[in-house]
């Protein structure tokens, strides 16, 4: 539950706000639920609370474009509260919730219910996407602007199909007549039909089903098609090929409002990395060749993708710990987010102001929202954390349901030490002081 705003100053931190550029140690003052001071208190400010983060990075919470949470359909399991713990433990204070729950976001009531529950448990706020056709399954849309106004900030098909294109060209006409965002999965679901792996060496050697390329690369042509009759805005998500990659630079030569995320699964692993079966390594989209998440790694830094999202999928042991081809895809990844960033920064050399706008003020940008910036006036959504310690990925260091990674057994750098939400502290990780 929600308790009332402490005022709370921050000490000695080094504060990254990747939204202005700003880069320096400095002291920052948190009352009523924002950021009241950077550097110098404010007149008459009391502190009730103090953080010590010497030696630790003081920046905006973290901004998720796509993390299941299991709700509405798993309350009898407590899903929501335990993926938003985890959410704030990865230090993500806001985050985008897809439609494929059960029942499917596709009615106010539904939105309104779950944005109310998120909001009681007073952890990371919730932004719900709202269903593109109703139940997803691609023959009627839904009532698009009251969905709008209960809460969605843009409508998707999850990974449901949408085969028949007169209601994505509906849906785009709909969408662009109110300046409402789609976001949509590209992937031709026929050329994709009961693939597992992409279509490469590995899927050959291991006798796996495949997923081609084109079954990416033909989705994003209609979108784009379609997109410039209806003047639509689109978000594509979860990009996962170079060539989809190139497309997505040529539709923005022709002026079209196209954006794209990837899952930070596949800026880091390739369809390689699968080895002999392994289940944890079963997503959607399917992993990439090597050159595939190259041109990831590059696109990141170029601009091309706006964002990075965790993807986070909870998946239990029943539905995981089967042979690959019949295993759910899905890995658990909120807590992750943040240290394979860092990961990935540290071996590109990326400036950490650029490689954080990745997770907060660029998704934020994107769904129009006023989160991750660290500037006075701003709402005090803060991630305080250490960029150096050390600590392995296992089940137990999870918060989530879902203990299956990709990067299970793996060493990672970035601890979360603190998480703050609205100017409260939501995550303290035990031992920070």
């Amino acid at each position: 539950m929600k308790t009332q705003h402490p005022s709370i100053v921050i000490r000695n931190g080094r504060v990254i706000d990747p939204a202005s550029g700003h880069d320096g140690v400095a002291d920052v003052y948190v009352s009523h639920g924002k950021i009241v001071g950077i550097g110098a208190a404010p007149a008459g400010f009391t502190a009730h609370e103090t953080i010590d983060a010497t030696d630790l990075i003081v920046a905006p919470g973290l901004v998720d474009l796509s993390a299941r949470l299991g709700e509405p359909g798993g309350e009898h399991r407590q899903l929501l509260q335990s993926e938003l713990a985890a959410a704030v433990a990865g230090g993500v204070t806001t985050l985008c919730t897809p439609p494929d729950t059960d029942p499917t976001l596709d009615e106010p009531s539904l939105v309104e219910m779950l944005r109310h529950r998120a909001d009681m448990l007073g952890l990371a706020r919730v932004m719900p996407l709202g269903a593109l056709t109703r139940h997803l399954e691609g023959r009627e849309l839904t009532e698009f602007a009251a969905l709008r106004d209960a809460g969605c900030v843009a409508f998707s098909q999850a990974d449901a199909p949408l085969i028949d294109t007169r209601v994505l060209y509906r849906a785009m006409q709909y969408a662009a007549t109110y300046d409402i965002q789609i976001r949509l999965r590209p992937q031709d679901v026929r050329l994709g039909a009961d693939g597992v792996a992409h279509d490469g060496q590995v899927a050959t050697r291991l006798g796996l089903p495949p997923v081609p390329t084109v079954a990416e690369t033909v989705a994003i042509s209609t979108i784009v098609i379609l997109m410039k009759d209806t003047g639509a805005r689109v978000h594509l998500e979860r990009v996962s090929s170079r060539e989809g990659l190139e497309m997505v630079q040529a539709a923005r030569s022709y002026g079209l409002k196209l954006t794209c995320d990837v899952s930070i699964n596949h800026v880091h692993l390739a369809d390689i990395d699968i080895g002999y079966f392994d289940s944890n390594m079963r997503l959607s989209p399917p992993l990439r060749g090597v050159s595939d998440r190259d041109a990831i790694q590059h696109a990141l830094l170029d601009g091309t993708i706006d964002a990075i999202c965790s993807d986070h999928t909870p998946v239990g042991n029943d539905e995981k710990l089967l042979p690959f081809g019949e295993a759910r895809p899905g890995a658990s990844s909120l807590e992750l987010l943040l240290p394979l960033t860092l990961n990935w920064a540290d071996h590109r050399h990326v400036p950490l102001t650029r490689a954080l706008a990745k997770i907060t003020c660029d998704p934020a940008g994107l769904i129009g929202i006023a989160a991750g910036k660290l500037a006075v006036g701003a709402a005090a959504d803060l991630c305080v954390f250490d960029p150096k310690a050390a600590w392995r990925v296992t089940p137990d260091a999870l918060r989530s349901q879902g203990k299956h990674t990709p990067f299970a057994g793996m060493e990672l750098r970035g601890r979360v030490r603190y998480t703050l939400v609205d100017g409260r502290i939501a995550h303290q990780e035990p031992g920070a002081a």
